[in-house]
């Protein structure tokens, strides 16, 4: 997942782009004038009053522990507005899976189609 913080007032230009590889979180700053954008990923806790993060018959924030989807985004969520920045997230689509209309191609068409389009968006970012 990608998330881009940006200054509320200008939503078009990104300060920095914050991305979950799976395994951890890596921030890559495009602004060289944002300050304390490290603190915004420091693999502590994150404390969010979250209902559906609650277990049954409980009530109250959760903490989360940092590893996960769940944390980067919460980490994100409540930190960013600290340094008045906000958090647009952008999904980024992973192409492939079986098209039944693509079976016209050969498989080394296919391998060259999906490595194409993982190369166009590495140049796009």
């Amino acid at each position: 997942m990608r998330a881009e913080l940006y200054r509320a007032d200008e939503p078009e230009r990104v300060v920095a782009v914050a991305r979950w590889d799976g395994l951890r979180a890596h921030l890559e700053v495009r602004d060289g004038g944002a300050t304390g954008l490290e603190a915004l990923l420091r693999p502590t806790p994150v404390l969010v009053d979250d209902p559906a993060l609650r277990r049954p018959g409980t009530h109250g924030p959760t903490l989360l522990q940092p590893g996960d989807l769940v944390w980067f985004r919460a980490a994100l969520l409540s930190r960013a507005p600290e340094l008045g920045l906000a958090v647009r997230f952008v999904p980024e689509a992973q192409p492939g899976g079986w098209d039944p209309a693509g079976e016209y191609r050969t498989f080394r068409q296919q391998v060259e189609r999906l490595v194409g389009s993982s190369a166009r968006r590495a140049a796009d970012d």
